[in-house]
């Protein structure tokens, strides 16, 4: 399965952890895409497809993934597994925490992809902002500024749980 990642970044944290992804997941740097640079239809290249973003504000998407996004809902997603990956600051920003998580889900639900990488929030603080539905995170929820000492293992496990499924 050729896996795809994408990513949105404007302070280098969410560009980091798509490159830490990469390597965990043995992906090619050349299947690594910046959003703001990447053309919409390259994720039909892919099985499975990691879309990562920071989230801003109060809760926004990073400032290259909503031309990208508008595009993307547009894609013909079937078949096709998803994993959401991000960053944000849980401290300052608790109820929008990786809220741009909960954006791109909600944006490309209806696509007819697989969402995979969800997982129960057992050793975060967090569970109120949109990156969790249902009691359940819809992807890989890193609090690099804060909680940069869980970050290696998060990813160790989410990574695990992708490959499971694809």
């Amino acid at each position: 399965m050729k896996t795809g990642i994408f990513y949105g970044s404007s302070m280098g944290t969410t560009e980091i952890l798509a490159n830490d992804i990469a390597v965990a997941m043995g992906v090619d740097s050349a299947d690594v895409h910046n959003v703001s640079s990447a053309l919409v239809d390259d994720v039909q290249n892919y099985d499975c497809i990691l879309l990562g973003s920071s989230t801003w504000g109060l809760g926004e998407l990073q400032d290259d993934w909503y031309d990208f996004l508008e595009g993307l809902k547009g894609q013909n997603l079937a078949g096709k597994k998803v994993g959401l990956f991000g960053t944000g600051d849980a401290d300052a920003y608790p109820d929008t925490f990786c809220d741009a998580l909960g954006i791109i889900y909600d944006a490309i639900e209806s696509s007819g992809c697989e969402f995979v990488g969800s997982f129960e929030p057992t050793d975060y603080a967090i569970t109120s902002s949109a990156v969790c539905k249902d009691g359940v995170f819809v992807g890989l929820a890193i609090d690099d500024s804060n909680e940069s000492d869980l970050t290696a293992g998060r990813i160790k496990i989410w990574v695990a749980a992708i490959k499971a499924v694809s």
